[in-house]
């Protein structure tokens, strides 16, 4: 190898893949991200395949943790070969950076400006800084990258007690469960039995604005839904696009790629890129839906940059309505993640009233806040972030 490698910070990467995987549903907590720092140093990784099994080892804790480590790990750091060293007499966690072995060249032979190879912590900087870029400013290149990490999301619901009561560590205790213990120990003392309520995911509902002020963020939007719409068990995810029509695409989404998903729903959208019109397309959800009780108990998410073409006055209504309703009320806006931003649209200003959380859905580490926000990270009333 020729030339001078430059110093590189490891920890910067790990944190950066953390956030990702956390994202995606694996508990990447700080211990575990120190153990990976740990685990690189004293490994002294050389190579790709080093870097991968120190977070694996040290990031995941069961099957499916893996999987998903694996998804988040190829879009982070990509999926050509690359190496990171560790610099000789270099601080814990402190590596230098090398091209993969299979772009070596002969001694005396080559040139090194023809390699087109990216080092991986240099993929690792790009992915970090594309989770915070504005969707709307994306080259083609990095949209794609954006739809390798929104592929990786895993979109928890807030979970509710049930009437229904079940086995449980603590709670209530439960006399026959203990019963039969004894008798089984044949009299002898038994640890006692319990029984507490069970806990069911609350539904979640997304209404994702596709009028034609939302063109450049829609994509990524309804990528995020395709997400949410596969987050396992409990009741399923309701999707509804609103532009002058309210269409629902629940069934568009079910298919699992997430490209053919959205063709689908290319082809079942009347109103794609049109006029706004929130407040009469929130009314018709309730009086169809709503009311009927999928808006009931739920969390319901608006994605949308509040423009209203309607009366406002409308909006705000059926906003107040739909807060009596819903369990939680979440207004992500893509231009609330601009400096200087505040909500003076008429009717953004309308609906800001009946919004529980109010954030930015303007970049991918914006959507990562928003889903820990559905999962109920963020239970404080009418919680406001422009970030």
């Amino acid at each position: 190898m020729s030339g001078e490698s430059e110093r590189y910070d490891a920890t910067d990467s790990v944190v950066g893949l953390a956030r990702t995987l956390r994202a995606a549903g694996v508990d990447a907590g700080p211990e575990r991200v120190h153990a990976m720092v740990q685990a690189l140093d004293l490994l002294d990784p050389g190579q790709r395949d080093d870097v991968y099994w120190a977070g694996r080892l040290t990031l995941c804790s069961s099957l499916d943790d893996t999987e998903r480590y694996d998804r988040v790990f190829a879009a982070y750091f990509g999926d050509r070969p690359r190496a990171l060293i560790r610099q000789q007499a270099a601080p814990a966690a402190q590596l230098r950076l090398v091209h993969g072995a299979d772009d070596e060249t002969k001694p005396g032979t080559g040139d090194d400006d023809t390699d087109d190879t990216t080092p991986m912590a240099a993929a690792a900087s790009r992915t970090e800084v594309l989770r915070h870029r504005d969707i709307a400013s994306m080259a083609a290149a990095d949209r794609l990258l954006m739809q390798q990490l929104l592929a990786a999301f895993r979109l928890r619901a807030d979970m509710r007690r049930t009437r229904r009561t079940g086995p449980a560590r603590t709670g209530r205790l439960d006399p026959h469960r203990t019963l039969r213990r004894l008798m089984q120990a044949g009299g002898e003392p038994a640890r006692p039995a319990w029984r507490d309520r069970r806990q069911r995911p609350r539904r979640v509902v997304l209404l994702v604005d596709i009028s034609g002020s939302m063109s450049s963020y829609a994509d990524a939007l309804l990528r995020f839904a395709h997400v949410a719409s596969h987050r396992g068990r409990g009741p399923r995810t309701e999707v509804f696009t609103i532009g002058t029509r309210l269409t629902r695409v629940t069934r568009e989404l079910a298919y699992r790629d997430p490209d053919r998903a959205l063709k689908a729903i290319a082809d079942a959208i009347p109103d794609w890129s049109g006029g706004t019109r929130l407040g009469d397309r929130l009314r018709q959800f309730l009086d169809e839906w709503g009311q009927r009780g999928l808006a009931r108990g739920a969390v319901v998410v608006l994605l949308s940059d509040g423009w209203e073409r309607g009366d406002v006055t409308v909006l705000g209504d059926q906003m107040t309505r739909l807060h009596r309703l819903a369990h939680r009320v979440v207004w992500a806006n893509p231009r609330a993640g601009r400096p200087g931003y505040a909500p003076l649209a008429a009717g953004m200003a309308a609906a800001l009233p009946s919004v529980d959380v109010f954030v930015s859905g303007h970049s991918v580490a914006a959507l990562e806040n928003l889903a820990s926000i559905v999962a109920g990270a963020a239970d404080r009333s009418r919680e406001v972030a422009y970030a």
